[in-house]
C-alpha cells in the first residue's frame, strides 16, 4: 500500500496545478465521472456528507452545488490542496487522516472518496473509519480508477505508464507524483475484490459499477 509521507508530498507539489492536470490527462472524462456520482447522491437527498480525501475539492463543489440543502465538508490530510478548494468555493474544509477522522460515530448519511482511497496506506483500516461516522443505513460511494478489461486494456495500460507521466510531468513540473499513480491504479483492488473488501469491513449492499468502459469503476456499500 503507498508510503503516506510520499503521498502526502507528492499531493503538496502539484496542488497549483491539479484541477487543469486531471481534466488535460482524462480528456475532461473526470468533470463527467463525478457528475454521475453527485447525480446518485441528489436522489438520496441527504442531510450531512462528508467527502473525504477530497483535495481540491472538485467532487465536494459539485455535490454542493447540486444539493444546497446538504452539509458537505470537505476533508483532506494535505493542507495545500484544501486550500485551493476553499479559493473556489467550498463551504466547509477540514485537515484530517482519513485513518482516523475527527467525527463521532454515526454522523453522516453519505461518505464519498473520489480518486484518494487508492492513496491511502491501509485500505481496511480507511474503510472501517468511515464505516463508523455513517449512519445506519448510510452510503459510502468509492469512485477510483480501474483497469478495463477486453480491447482497451493494452492500450490502456500503455497510456498509463509511457504517456501520462510524460503529459503531467510537462503540466506540473513533477512527473514522479505521476509515475507512482500508474503503479497504484495496477495494485489497487477492483471489482469483486473490493466488493468482497468492503463486505470484510461491515457494509452490505455493495456494488461495483464500471465507468467509460472500466477506466474507472464506482463502488457502493451501506452500513
Amino acid at each position: 500500500m503507498p508510503d503516506a509521507v510520499y503521498v502526502h508530498d507528492a499531493f503538496a507539489r502539484i496542488a497549483d496545478r491539479y484541477v487543469l492536470t486531471n481534466h488535460v490527462l482524462s480528456f475532461g472524462m473526470d468533470i463527467v465521472w463525478r457528475k454521475i456520482v453527485t447525480a446518485r447522491i441528489r436522489k438520496w437527498k441527504p442531510s450531512r456528507l462528508l467527502d473525504v480525501a477530497s483535495g481540491t475539492g472538485d467532487l465536494a463543489l459539485e455535490i454542493q452545488d447540486q444539493c444546497p440543502l446538504c452539509d458537505v465538508i470537505a476533508s483532506d490530510f494535505c493542507a495545500d490542496m484544501l486550500v485551493h478548494a476553499t479559493q473556489r468555493g467550498m463551504a466547509k474544509t477540514l485537515v484530517a487522516d482519513a485513518l482516523d477522522l475527527p467525527f463521532q460515530e454515526a454522523e453522516f448519511d453519505v461518505v464519498t472518496v473520489a480518486f484518494g482511497l487508492r492513496n491511502m496506506a491501509d485500505y481496511p483500516a480507511a474503510l472501517r473509519e468511515m464505516h463508523r461516522i455513517l449512519k445506519p443505513g448510510g452510503r459510502l460511494l468509492i469512485l477510483d480508477f480501474s483497469l478495463p478489461n477486453g480491447i482497451m486494456r493494452v492500450p490502456y495500460r500503455w497510456y498509463l505508464h509511457n504517456v501520462l507521466p510524460h503529459m503531467a510531468g510537462l503540466l506540473t513540473g513533477q512527473k514522479d507524483a505521476y509515475e507512482y499513480m500508474g503503479g497504484s491504479i495496477e495494485a489497487f483492488p477492483s471489482g469483486k475484490v473490493m466488493t468482497d473488501l468492503l463486505e470484510s469491513c461491515g457494509y452490505t449492499k455493495t456494488t461495483a459499477t464500471p465507468i467509460t468502459f472500466g477506466v474507472c469503476t464506482l463502488y457502493e456499500g451501506t452500513r
